[in-house]
Order: structure tokens, then C-alpha cells, then sequence
């Protein structure tokens, strides 16, 4: 203890020059513990801001303008109803658009999230199917009707003073798509969707996408109609030189079970010249690898490949479109056919997929049922033309 400390504490008078140094000696001390105190903080505060930053530096956080996606809500609650079936996020949602509104259905099914949607939609646009080159509609109802007028209106030359006839009666024909339900049902192990890192929505838009392709694909060729789209060969073809309405005019190759160079020339005019500038080729590969041999009489190939990996081949300068549903090359067998398929051939659809999920039918496994409401048929009958291999 100092002298001064000593007097302090004893009562005794201290000199101003003893005071003062007492005062800067306590105020030193405090401000040393101050300094520690704050030192101690400062350590703990660049702690956390260690630890918030290590987790927050993953890869799959999204930057922060990732918060203003409109979708994330939706594909949120889509996810967790597919792998473990809550389905309190899809309740709760809002949509405006209807299509795509994940309200409960009267037949307890959701709508599926919209980005799913649209890879089964890419999906289903870009395979070798007709739906590539037909006409596509949306509609809301159970059919779809298409008006035709197949008839001409009569004109003629006037003067100033002669007098102008009543032009003919328009022939109107109303050709109706009723739509079809389309299904699919892809499974999955319980373990598999409860592992966070499967992409669950990208393995089932393919699952779903492929079996509809396939299954359209193969309708809109050959389907009866029947609880399906009726395809374009399951109409009745007649020889185009007697064609009429309601048919599809077939040219014979003149040869049987084979084509000829002129019996290709013979089928791209017998179709109207209305309907040929968007006129497309389609047959399946045996058929194609058969046609790109024939030459004409310069001994040049009919048949040209793309000058783009995009691009399709071409046959007389028209598109080619392989679709493996065509008829393969046989007697009397109507293996092409060109036309106009955008005006020819109508696919109607309603815009949403529904799927339901069933996690007890195949246990341990999980079936999503996924269900798509479509229908197509031709809808003119003057904008197709077949191609037979067949003497008449």
C-alpha cells in the first residue's frame, strides 16, 4: 500500500498533487477494465459473424433476389405433398390464373405445379410426334368444335350496269374433338423421396412426359376414338381421283408393297396448292430409310438431310417428320402421308395435369397418378394425302 493510499484511508489531508494523481490512477484502471470488457465483445461479435457467414455460404442458397420469385411458394408446397403427402401448402395457396389453381377437385386431385407442367408440355412439343405439326388448342370443355367451310363462294365479272347473282349457300361442316383422359402412373421407394437430395419433380415431369408422349404419339396415328384420340389411318381412305369429303384420298404407288420415284411426285400434287406451302411428310424409319435411296431420272436423290442438326431432312424440298407409329412398308399398306397438318389435324387439350398421390396401393412404394385430359381427330380432310404401296 502506498503512503499516499495510507493517508487516504487514515483521514489524513492529502495534497492537491497526491489527489490528482490518486484520480488518474483510478480513472487509468477503469478504463483498462473498460478496454477489456469491450476487446471481450468485439472477439464474441466477430464469432457470430464467422458462423452466420459458413452458413450461409452453401451452394444451393439462393441470392437474396431469389426472395421475389412468385413460384417459390407453390413449387414449396408441391414438393412436400409428392414426398410426403401434406397437402396444407397446396391448400393454402392462391393462384389467380384457373388453369393453374391448386384448389381441392371434386375429385380430390391438385393441380401440379406449374413448372412440372411445362417440362411435361417442352416435353411433349419437341418429340416426333404429330401434335409437333398439328394444331394445338386449349379449351375448358369436354369437346372442341371446329367449323369448315369446304365450299366456294361464287363470283364473277360485272359491268357498271349489269346486275350481280346471289352468291351459293356457304356448306359449313362441324367436325367435334371430344377429349380423352390420358394417364400416367409413375412409383417411387418411400426411402428414395425422403432423400432431400433427389430431384423429385424433375424425375417425375420426365416419367410422366415420356409415357404421354408415347402413348400420343401412337393415338394420333392409329387411335380408334374410342376412350382415345382418333388418329388420321383410322379414317377411311379412298383413291384420290373419286375422293370426297370425309375421306382421305390416298395415291397408289403403283407398285405393290413398294414406291417409285413418280409415285412421290404424284402425291405432293395431289394435294391442293393451298394446303402445300406448310405441307410436312411423315412415315417411320424403315419407310425413310427406303425413300432416301430413290433417285429421279438426273439419278439426284429425292431425299436431303438437314443442313442443321435442327433442321429435318427433306423429301421434294418438304420436311420430313418421323413418327415410328406410321405403318411400316407393306402390300397395300399406307406407310406416308403429306398434307397440312396444322390445318389438317387438330389436338385438343385442357391445360392442366392433376396428380394424385397413392402411397398405399404398392407399399413401400409410392404411385403418383397423373392424369391429362386430350383429344384430337382431323378436322380437313382435304389437307392430308396417303401415300399407298399398292398397285390401285
Amino acid at each position: 500500500m502506498s503512503k499516499t493510499e495510507a493517508k487516504a484511508r487514515s483521514g489524513e489531508d492529502l495534497s492537491p498533487a497526491e489527489e490528482v494523481k490518486r484520480a488518474v490512477t483510478g480513472f487509468v484502471r477503469d478504463f483498462k477494465t473498460f478496454q477489456d470488457e469491450f476487446d471481450i465483445k468485439l472477439q464474441q461479435t466477430e464469432e457470430r459473424l464467422i458462423m452466420l457467414d459458413r452458413k450461409t455460404q452453401t451452394p444451393a442458397r439462393m441470392p437474396l433476389a431469389g426472395a421475389t420469385d412468385v413460384g417459390a411458394p407453390h413449387q414449396k408446397a408441391f414438393n412436400a405433398y409428392l414426398r410426403s403427402g401434406d397437402d396444407d401448402g397446396l391448400r393454402g395457396l392462391e393462384v389467380e390464373v384457373k388453369s393453374l389453381s391448386t384448389a381441392v377437385n371434386s375429385d380430390g386431385g391438385y393441380l401440379v405445379d406449374p413448372q412440372t407442367a411445362d417440362r411435361v408440355k417442352s416435353v411433349l412439343n419437341s418429340t416426333a410426334s404429330i401434335r409437333s405439326i398439328a394444331s394445338v388448342v386449349n379449351v375448358e370443355a369436354t369437346s372442341y368444335d371446329v367449323l369448315v367451310d369446304h365450299s366456294d363462294v361464287s363470283t364473277g365479272w360485272a359491268t357498271e350496269s349489269s346486275t350481280i347473282g346471289e352468291s351459293d349457300t356457304p356448306q359449313i361442316d362441324r367436325i367435334t374433338v371430344p377429349l380423352h383422359e390420358l394417364s400416367a402412373l409413375p412409383k417411387a421407394s418411400q426411402r428414395l423421396l425422403d432423400d432431400s437430395a433427389f430431384d423429385i419433380e424433375g424425375w417425375l415431369a420426365s416419367r410422366i412426359a415420356d409415357k404421354f408422349a408415347r402413348a400420343e404419339a401412337s393415338a394420333f396415328v392409329g387411335g380408334d376414338g374410342i376412350d382415345k384420340p382418333k388418329g388420321f389411318l383410322t379414317h377411311t381412305s379412298v383413291d384420290n381421283d373419286v375422293w370426297v369429303w370425309g375421306n382421305l384420298g390416298y395415291v397408289p404407288s403403283g407398285v405393290d408393297g413398294d414406291v417409285t420415284p413418280e409415285a412421290i411426285i404424284d402425291t405432293v400434287y395431289a394435294l391442293g396448292a393451298q394446303y402445300r406451302a406448310n405441307a410436312t411428310f411423315v412415315m417411320n424409319s424403315k419407310t425413310a430409310g427406303l425413300v432416301r435411296k430413290l433417285k429421279d431420272n438426273d439419278g439426284r436423290f429425292l431425299w436431303s438431310d438437314g443442313l442443321a442438326a435442327a433442321e429435318p431432312a427433306r423429301l421434294m424440298g418438304y420436311p420430313v417428320l418421323i413418327a415410328e407409329d406410321m405403318p411400316d412398308v407393306a402390300s397395300n399398306a399406307t406407310a406416308i402421308a403429306f398434307g397440312d397438318f396444322a390445318a389438317g389435324y387438330t389436338v385438343a387439350e385442357r391445360p392442366d395435369l392433376r396428380i394424385l398421390r397413392d402411397p398405399f396401393s404398392a407399399k413401400p412404394h409410392v404411385l403418383f397418378y397423373a392424369t391429362k385430359r386430350v383429344g384430337g381427330d382431323v378436322s380437313d380432310f382435304a389437307a392430308i394425302k396417303l401415300l399407298k404401296f399398292g398397285l390401285s
